[in-house]
């Protein structure tokens, strides 16, 4: 496609497949249900104009709110046409957040999914000024919602139909009208240190991003995409909107985030992007079903394990495999491995992707050993998501690949990536002080520490600011002890921390799931999980888990003492970010406590907090954390 906005993109696809291909599918009450080009194109027609003849214009600013669903697509796109900008948030955000991005943004407009969206907005009315109308497309529940803000998604188009009959051609006119260096979308930042900044981009950046990126990871208008990760991920927007216009591929959305996982085995889809916590948590799903398994399928899946890892290392090292390796994993792979990417969705993957934050080698290697091309991308927000990805044949788990075409990147004197490209963004809306920082002559600064290696491949140690230092002056990459701590199907999240210490200890939070079953298997009775977390089997099994990833660190950044906390970190809480990072300086001052308590030598740490609840209420915890040493 030819098109420099989405739109045109849109319009263009449309005309060349119009009712003869599904540009999206959606699985509602346990059916896949199937639109095609032409479908997708009137339902952002109609819904455009229906938000025209409600008062939208130019430079508006369109709040998304919901799971991933058609509509929020259409939402998006509708708002391109005429020049208003959208942006997303995402459907978990609790007030607070909604409140600050609404008002921050002055959205006109919010699209939310369903009565529990609709009920966030409503109940902070006269905290959010700005907002005239909110459209809900999921009507259960709806039904005695008075609201004169209240539109129902259907009904706009209804409107949208009556204004083509009064407009004939406006929106043709709109579109075409439409210019690459017009504002396409406002994506939010990951927020680490403290509210989300808010990103500006045109539609320079995102077409042209999606173009380079195809140069070197191909797309086909036959793949099929299947879109879980929250829509507001800039990562999403790039492959769900952005890519899919441009490459004409089918994009599938879940019937519900829990059925993502079985949704995507029945799409099996040919091209997928996800996080490294959804790659972990997978890794740690497979491992949890070999310990449910008969001790046969174990003894199978323990033996080829092994050949498949000798597999992906030969990839690694660019050596030509044997006979003998040929043979040895053929066998291992029609025993084991082409039923696991079977069972994760994998049976058609030609490109897997990961990005957002760094991989643990242990999990890279693991996709690689059953036969799954995983690539390490990187990049920011900033610059549209993606700046280096692997080639293939040319992967290697210690970096994050080579720039894509367009791209430069340089490392400072300071050791901080930098890099420029069309798709490097219009600037933080409303913040110039934070663009000034952040775009310095063309460049911008990414905030990362890394560095290239002899085969031009960049490698990202961690953020500049993370990177910590040992009393003796030894440095640590914390996220890269925590991502060899996640492997363990046992442990959920972890928080390394030593800076200016003698030496490293962690903060464990276990997998409440996996360490029940393990406990329920081993006959240990619990109640909650601070009761399954104070548990001297539970330390032991974590002890040993810790000790294992000791034994592939250096000496100085072994792990030395370790607590489990008595609860998960949660984004609700501020402990995480919407894409599940860590807020490091928020968590270091909430658990000083117990932090200095390990630091202190003791045994034992009482703590008495607060403990927030999902529905608002709270209640006292009372409850000792232990402090053990890894021996």
């Amino acid at each position: 496609m030819t098109g420099d906005t989405l739109p045109k993109l849109l319009k263009q696809q449309a005309e060349k497949f119009g009712h003869s291909k599904h540009a999206l599918r959606e699985k509602d009450y346990g059916i896949w249900q199937s639109f095609t080009w032409q479908e997708y194109y009137e339902h952002v027609k109609y819904f455009c104009l229906g938000m025209v003849s409600l008062g939208l214009k130019k430079d508006d600013k369109v709040a998304i709110i919901g799971d991933n669903r058609p509509e929020w697509i259409y939402a998006e796109l509708s708002s391109q046409c005429v020049g208003a900008v959208p942006i997303g948030i995402y459907q978990d955000s609790i007030l607070k957040e909604v409140s600050y991005i609404i008002n921050l943004s002055q959205s006109k407009f919010v699209i939310a999914e369903d009565q529990e969206q609709c009920d966030k907005i409503l109940d902070m009315q006269d905290e959010l000024p700005s907002v005239e109308y909110i459209v809900y497309h999921d009507p259960k529940g709806m039904r005695t919602y008075d609201d004169p803000k209240l539109l129902y998604f259907p009904d706009v188009e209804e409107m949208g139909r009556r204004y083509e009959e009064e407009n004939p051609g406006f929106f043709d006119l709109k579109v075409e009208a439409t210019r690459e260096e017009d504002a396409a979308s406002i994506c939010t930042t990951s927020g680490t240190t403290g509210d989300p900044k808010l990103s500006l981009l045109s539609h320079r950046n995102l077409v042209h991003m999606a173009r380079k990126l195809g140069e070197v990871d191909k797309k086909y208008e036959s793949d099929e995409f299947v879109s879980f990760l929250p829509l507001p991920c800039i990562g999403e927007q790039m492959m769900a909107i952005s890519s899919s216009l441009l490459f004409g591929f089918t994009v599938n959305f879940p019937e519900k985030p829990e059925t993502a996982q079985d949704n995507v085995r029945e799409i099996g889809p040919h091209v997928m992007f996800s996080p490294p916590r959804v790659w972990e948590n997978m890794a740690a799903m497979v491992q949890v079903k070999i310990m449910d398994a008969s001790p046969f399928k174990r003894f199978v899946y323990n033996q080829c394990l092994p050949i498949g890892y000798h597999w992906a290392d030969l990839k690694f090292q660019k050596k030509t495999p044997s006979l003998s390796d040929k043979i040895k994993y053929g066998i291992a792979y029609c025993l084991v491995f082409r039923a696991l990417k079977d069972r994760l969705g994998f049976t058609n993957i030609r490109s897997a992707s990961t990005g957002g934050a760094a991989l643990g080698p242990d999990t890279f290697r693991f996709f690689h050993a059953l036969g799954v091309n995983l690539k390490q991308i990187y990049g920011q927000t900033e610059i549209s998501g993606i700046s280096c990805i692997h080639r293939d044949g040319d992967i290697d788990f210690d970096s994050v690949g080579k720039p894509i075409p367009g791209a430069e990147i340089k490392i400072t004197e300071e050791g901080e990536i930098i890099s420029r490209s069309s798709s490097l963004f219009m600037g933080y809306y409303e913040n110039q002080k934070a663009t000034d920082e952040t775009i310095v002559d063309g460049w911008l600064h990414s905030g990362d520490a890394g560095y290239f290696d002899d085969k031009g491949h960049l490698v990202v140690i961690d953020r500049v600011k993370d990177v910590m230092t040992l009393v003796d002056g030894t440095k640590f990459s914390p996220q890269f002890i925590e991502n060899k701590l996640k492997f363990s199907p046992f442990i959920k999240e972890a928080v390394a921390i030593g800076h200016e210490r003698n030496y490293i200890v962690a903060m464990v939070c276990i997998d409440f799931e996996i360490v029940g079953k393990w406990a329920e298997s081993n006959r240990l009775a619990y109640t909650t999980y601070t009761d399954l977390a104070s548990q001297d089997p539970i330390y032991g099994m974590i002890q040993e888990e810790i000790a294992k990833v000791n034994e592939n660190l250096p000496e100085a950044a072994w792990i030395n003492k370790f607590v489990l906390l008595y609860k998960e970190l949660d984004a609700d809480d501020d402990e995480l970010t919407r894409t599940r990072k860590v807020r490091r300086r928020f968590v270091d001052e909430k658990y000083s406590e117990i932090i200095e308590g390990m630091y202190a030598d003791k045994d034992v740490i009482h703590i008495e907090t607060i403990i927030k609840y999902q529905d608002g209420k709270t209640r006292q915890l009372k409850t000792d954390v232990k402090v053990k040493s890894i021996k």
